[in-house]
C-alpha cells in the first residue's frame, strides 16, 4: 500500500482549510438558496424540532434534514450568523479534499494522491460551492466517499456513505454510486463482483441508516410529505424545467470549463493520456473514474432542471484524471520531453479568463479595478506557467503555478469582488433600511425570490408574490397601505404594462432592488 506523507498531508489539508475557510463569514447570505438553509435550521433550532423541517413558520419538505441538522449545530455553538451557516459545508468540502489525497494516494501513488486533491481544493466550482450554504459539498462528501470506498473494496463503509448522502438529498445519494459502479463492473466484465459486496446485507445497513427520518416522517405527515418531496423535488424537477431557459444540452460545458479552471486547459491532454499511456491496471482504474464523470455529466443533461451546483458531483473524478496525468508526467520526464499540449491548452484558458475578468470590469463598475487586477494577474501567472513548461519543463512549478491560480482567483473574488457587490445578490441590506425606515406593523409583500433572505436577516416572511404570474400587479391594484420588496426585472416589467398608482412610492432602491411603499 502507498505510504501517506505527513508533509503531503498537512499541505492538502492546509491549503483546502485557506482556500474553503477564507471569508465565509464576511459575505451576507446570498439570494434565494443560502438563506432557506440557514432561515429553516434557525426555525428548527427554535421550535426543538429537529424531525420537520420548516420555513415561514411552515413544514418545508424541499430536501432531507442533514445539512439543516449540521446548520443547527453551528448556530448553537457560533450563534446565527453567515459564518454558522456556511461552515458545515466547509467543513465538508475540507473533508473530501483530505479523503481524495488518501484514496488517491492509496489507489494509485502518493504524486497522483497529493495533485489530485490539490486540483479538486484550487478549481472555482470546488471553493465557490465550498463556501456556499447550501448542501452540495455534504453530498460530495458522502458520494465520494462511497465511490472511492468502492474502488478500494471497503463495501461496508460505501453502504454508510450512501445512507448519509440518502439523507442528506434524498435517493440520488444511492442512485448515483449505484448506477456508476453498475456501469463500471459492466464496461469491465465483473458483474460477478456484486456477489462479493455483501448487497442484502449491506442493503440493509443501508435502511437501518437512512430509513429512521423518512419513516418518521411520513408516520407524522403522511401522503403530503411523500408527494412533495418524491414527487415533486425529485420526480418533477428531472422531468419537467424548473428554468425554462435553462433546456439545452450545452448548459454544462461552460460551467465545466469555468468550475475546472485553472485547470480545464488540462483536461483533454489528460484525458487522453488516461486510454492512451496508461498500464493495464492504471486503465482499469481510470475507467472508473471515467464512468463517474461521463455518468453525472449525462444525468444532469438528461434532466430538464438544471442548476450549475448540481454537476459538482463530477469534478473529483476529473481531478483524478489530471492528478494521475500529472504524476505520470513527473515520473517519466526525459530530456526531450515536450509539454505543448498542456503548454497550449493552460494559455489558451489563461488568455480568456484573463481577458474575461478584464472585460466584464465594465459591467460591474463597483469592483471594475479588483476584477481588472485579478485579469491581469491571470494573464501574468499564467503566462508564468507557460515559461516554465516550455522553457525549464518544469511540472512541479507549472503545477503550483495554476494552484497559485486558482488561490488568487478566490482571495480576489471573495475578498474584493463579492463584497462590493453583494448588494445585487442578497437583500441584507433592504432588510436593515426596511427595519429601521418601515411601520413594522404594516404588511409588507415580497418577491419569492427574496423572501427567504428577507425572512432571516428581518424576521418577517411576508406576503409571497411569485414573479410573471401578475402577483406585483394584483397587490398594487387593491390601493391598500402596504410594503412591496421586488427586484428591478420585476418592477420593470410591470411599469412597462402601465404606469403604478399615484400612491406608490420608492423608499429605496439598492443594486436593482426596490423597496416601494403604497399609502
Amino acid at each position: 500500500m502507498n505510504q501517506i506523507e505527513k508533509n503531503s498531508l498537512l499541505i492538502v489539508a492546509g491549503t483546502a482549510l485557506f482556500m474553503i475557510m477564507f471569508g465565509i463569514g464576511s459575505i451576507p447570505l446570498l439570494d434565494p438558496d443560502e438563506p432557506v438553509y440557514a432561515e429553516t435550521a434557525k426555525e428548527m433550532l427554535a421550535a426543538g424540532d429537529f424531525l420537520s423541517p420548516r420555513i415561514f413558520g411552515n413544514f418545508w419538505y424541499d430536501k432531507p434534514p442533514m445539512y439543516y441538522w449540521l446548520v443547527a449545530v453551528a448556530q448553537f455553538l457560533f450563534g446565527d450568523s453567515e459564518f454558522a451557516a456556511r461552515f458545515p459545508a466547509a467543513l465538508m468540502a475540507c473533508g473530501t479534499s483530505v479523503m481524495m489525497y488518501v484514496g488517491i494516494t492509496r489507489l494509485f501513488n502518493e504524486r497522483a494522491g497529493f495533485w489530485s486533491a490539490m486540483i479538486l481544493t484550487s478549481c472555482v466550482e470546488f471553493f465557490y460551492m465550498g463556501k456556499a450554504a447550501v448542501t452540495d459539498t455534504t453530498l460530495l462528501f458522502f458520494m465520494t466517499g462511497a465511490l472511492l470506498s468502492f474502488i478500494h473494496k471497503r463495501y461496508w463503509l460505501m453502504y454508510v456513505c450512501m445512507a448519509l448522502a440518502t439523507v442528506t438529498k434524498g435517493p440520488i445519494g444511492i442512485v448515483f454510486p449505484g448506477a456508476i459502479i453498475f456501469l463500471y463492473l459492466v464496461a469491465m466484465g465483473q458483474l460477478r463482483e456484486i456477489l462479493r459486496m455483501h448487497v442484502i446485507r449491506g442493503l440493509l445497513l443501508y435502511f437501518l441508516i437512512a430509513s429512521p427520518w423518512y419513516y418518521a416522517m411520513y408516520t407524522v405527515h403522511g401522503m403530503e410529505f411523500i408527494n412533495t418531496f418524491l414527487g415533486f423535488h425529485n420526480i418533477t424537477r428531472f422531468t419537467t424545467a424548473e428554468h425554462a431557459n435553462r433546456v439545452t444540452f450545452w448548459y454544462y460545458f461552460p460551467v465545466i470549463i469555468l468550475g475546472l479552471f485553472p485547470w480545464t486547459g488540462m483536461l483533454w491532454q489528460a484525458a487522453k493520456a488516461s486510454i492512451s499511456e496508461s498500464r493495464i491496471d492504471d486503465m482499469r482504474k481510470l475507467l472508473f473514474f471515467h464512468v463517474w464523470w461521463i455518468f453525472v455529466l449525462l444525468f444532469f443533461t438528461i434532466c430538464k432542471t438544471k442548476l450549475v451546483s448540481y454537476i459538482l458531483p463530477l469534478f473529483p473524478a476529473m481531478a483524478v484524471i489530471i492528478g494521475w496525468n500529472i504524476a505520470r508526467m513527473q515520473s517519466r520526464l526525459r530530456h526531450n520531453t515536450t509539454f505543448y499540449g498542456w503548454a497550449a491548452g493552460s494559455g489558451i484558458m489563461f488568455v480568456l479568463l484573463g481577458v474575461g475578468w478584464i472585460i466584464g470590469a465594465q459591467y460591474l463598475p463597483e469592483a471594475d479595478f479588483s476584477l481588472v487586477m485579478l485579469g491581469v494577474l491571470t494573464l501574468l501567472l499564467g503566462a508564468a506557467a507557460v515559461f516554465a513548461l516550455l522553457y525549464y519543463r518544469d511540472i512541479e512549478l507549472a503545477s503550483w503555478l495554476h494552484v497559485m491560480i486558482g488561490a488568487v482567483t478566490m482571495c480576489v473574488a471573495f475578498a474584493f469582488v463579492l463584497p462590493v457587490i453583494a448588494d445585487r445578490f442578497s437583500v441584507k441590506t433592504m432588510s436593515s433600511v426596511y427595519k429601521e425606515q418601515c411601520e413594522q406593523q404594516t404588511p409588507i409583500y415580497v418577491d419569492k425570490f427574496l423572501r427567504p433572505g428577507f425572512m432571516y436577516y428581518a424576521g418577517k416572511p411576508g406576503i409571497e408574490m411569485i414573479p410573471q404570474t401578475g402577483a406585483l400587479t394584483d397587490a398594487l391594484r387593491d390601493g391598500s397601505k402596504k410594503y412591496l420588496l421586488v427586484r428591478g426585472l420585476e418592477y420593470r416589467r410591470v411599469q412597462k404594462a402601465g404606469p403604478l398608482p399615484n400612491n406608490v412610492r420608492t423608499v429605496k432602491e439598492i443594486s436593482d432592488i426596490y423597496l416601494l411603499e403604497q399609502n
